[in-house]
């Protein structure tokens, strides 16, 4: 085989390869969020919120927090009033060790609005009465992911 064709032929099926594993990374994202989106229709209607926690080192803001049956789209990225209830990491005493899990609240929005400075965002206030961790590992929520939960990166990212 000349080795022009022998280079051609082995950018192919490298390309082949890297597009199989594409194919196979873009299915699983696919699977885990028909997986959740089922998993979200099957939780019980109640007075609860479904968080996930997103931890950013410059930003003050607590995370994403949904109604039960609720997708992710919905969510408001919240400021935590812990006067009530310390949040989870700051209960543990380490800020951020709990970055992307997500926990079952109660507790209510106050209807207050909170500046954030370090964003120059608004954002609602809720009032942290309990939580209960449900996963350390859920299903991802974001897109691209590990940008979105790099705490050293200043984005802010919706969940889709």
């Amino acid at each position: 085989m000349k080795p022009v064709l022998f280079a051609a032929a082995v950018l192919a099926a490298a390309s082949a390869l890297s597009g199989c594993a594409t194919l196979s990374e873009s299915k699983s994202v696919t699977t885990a969020r028909a997986a959740m989106n089922a998993e979200i229709q099957a939780e019980p209607p109640g007075d609860y919120y479904i968080a996930r926690r997103y931890y950013k080192t410059d930003y003050k803001f607590w995370g994403y927090v949904r109604k039960p049956r609720q997708p992710w789209t919905t969510a408001k990225l919240v400021m935590l009033n812990e006067n009530q209830k310390l949040a989870p990491d700051r209960d543990q005493g380490t800020l951020g060790i709990d970055n992307g899990y997500e926990y079952k609240l109660t507790g209510s929005f106050s209807g207050a609005t909170i500046y954030e400075p370090a964003s120059n965002g608004f954002y609602p206030e809720f009032v942290l009465k309990s939580y209960t961790l449900r996963n350390v590992d859920p299903a991802p929520i974001f897109t691209p992911q590990g940008p979105a939960l790099d705490p050293n990166r200043r984005v802010i990212v919706s969940p889709y």
